[in-house]
């Protein structure tokens, strides 16, 4: 479990051979009748968006339905047409599955149709798995999250447990990496999961980077539980806002809980409760969770030793920071420099 419970046990990053830069990792998106638009569009606007030093783009996306080419209807008033047929599932280094309110027996009884069958049949064996939302009852009538961790919507979590009790489900988080299978929560945590995937495939300064010509934040605090529908509160009750932002600018010195709740006034006990129900994890989760994030940028961008940056990142002690690393990353800190200081100064020409 990570601290910031945005996923679980994601295995160590790893390089795939399409990553390189003269062979743009490939992404093929599965468009099902009854697909959301803004989920079928995330896969192409956050991978589409990562280029390496030269700008070159590092991901290839392409569409492809279940039939021949052709319109596929949508939860909207319009169609979309996709020029692709199943066969492109065969290229696929990466196969995204979005959300359809048209599932059928995927969603009813949990079997897939003959069609769809047919076409995840034509996936190569070793190419990674990533379900938005819904999508994921896509994977799980494939048998693919059998016995694997797995989430998707808060209001869906109970009724895909109960169709697919092999499949551990956590409601609460926004996506989990499970390492060649991965699925995310509802809509806009698709955003969340590709721009993890572009993090563990290139790093942490191209995934920001995508984050911020996408307008969106390069990582979410807490989970799904944050979203789910409570009573309002009140007014004039303050938010944690400030005492986050005075933790942000101080990460490489001992923070007390204490003193975050002086930021705002509070009493240790009515700060933690504010904390949780707004961000979805308590302080000390997500004060982890801020410093395994500034470690990771530190590791890839500098030339910092592993005990200069266990201090900068406000873990004290390199032993401290492997821990932490490993609970989160799955890696150790030199391992983690290993593979992405490698991969920049591969894409830097170096």
């Amino acid at each position: 479990m990570t601290p910031d419970r945005t996923h679980r046990a994601p295995r160590p990053p790893r390089s795939h051979p399409s990553h390189q830069p003269h062979q743009p990792h490939r992404v093929v998106v599965l468009a099902l009748d009854g697909l959301l638009p803004f989920e079928l569009g995330i896969p192409q606007r956050i991978f589409g968006r990562a280029r390496d030093e030269q700008l070159r783009p590092l991901y290839e996306v392409v569409t492809c339905s279940v039939r021949p080419p052709g319109p596929v209807d949508t939860d909207a008033d319009f169609a979309v047409l996709v020029e692709n047929g199943p066969e492109a599932l065969a290229t696929a280094d990466t196969v995204v599955v979005p959300s359809s309110y048209e599932l059928g027996p995927v969603y009813e009884e949990g079997v897939l149709t003959e069609e769809l069958a047919t076409a995840l049949a034509l996936v190569r064996p070793g190419a990674r798995l990533v379900a938005i939302c819904t999508g994921g009852y896509v994977l799980a009538a494939a048998g693919c999250l059998d016995g694997r961790p797995a989430t998707t919507h808060w209001a869906s979590a109970e009724h895909f447990q109960r169709l697919f009790p092999k499949v551990r489900v956590d409601p609460d988080v926004l996506f989990v990496d499970d390492g060649d299978v991965l699925t995310s929560a509802g809509v806009a945590a698709g955003i969340d999961l590709c721009v993890h995937i572009v993090r563990r495939d290139h790093g942490t300064a191209v995934a920001n980077d995508v984050a911020r010509r996408t307008v969106v934040p390069p990582h979410r605090d807490g989970g799904q539980a944050q979203y789910i529908e409570r009573p309002v509160p009140d007014p004039q009750q303050s938010s944690t806002t400030n005492a986050r932002a005075w933790a942000l600018g101080r990460l490489q010195e001992p923070i007390q809980l204490r003193d975050m709740a002086a930021q705002e006034s509070m009493s240790v006990r009515t700060f933690t409760r504010r904390f949780r129900e707004e961000a979805g994890v308590s302080p000390g989760q997500w004060l982890t969770g801020q410093r395994v994030e500034r470690a990771r940028h530190l590791l890839e961008s500098t030339a910092l030793s592993v005990d200069q940056v266990a201090r900068e990142a406000g873990f004290g002690t390199a032993q401290s920071m492997r821990q932490h690393l490993m609970a989160t990353l799955g890696v150790t800190p030199t391992a983690y420099r290993r593979t992405f200081r490698t991969e920049l100064s591969t894409a830097c020409g170096q």
